[in-house]
């Protein structure tokens, strides 16, 4: 598959998973989110799927894409809880 069709459907499930909480704001005041929530968990959700896209395209080992995926999605699941609630106690923390 071509890596542009690839990038189109990481965007595509960015947008979708982003529709989540936004979805949830209509229903309940629990989830607040403003344009800088979005923008930020956009950018994260859209960098780390372009960059498994782009570096996974350089690889032939599904056991390195593997290990690929998990360390990008363990760096994007780390950035999130610091910015949510501030587990690691950096300027950036969310609480």
């Amino acid at each position: 598959m071509a890596i542009q069709k690839q990038l189109a459907y990481v965007g595509l499930a960015t947008g979708a998973i982003l529709l989540i909480p936004f979805t949830a704001m209509q229903f309940t005041d629990e989830v607040r989110w403003d344009w800088l929530d979005f923008l930020v968990m956009g950018t994260l959700l859209t960098g780390v799927g372009a960059a498994y896209v782009l570096l996974a395209s350089r690889m032939h080992d599904r056991t390195q894409k593997m290990v690929l995926g998990a360390a990008l999605g363990l760096c994007l699941l780390a950035t999130w809880m610091e910015l949510a609630v501030g587990v690691f106690g950096t300027p950036f923390a969310g609480s």
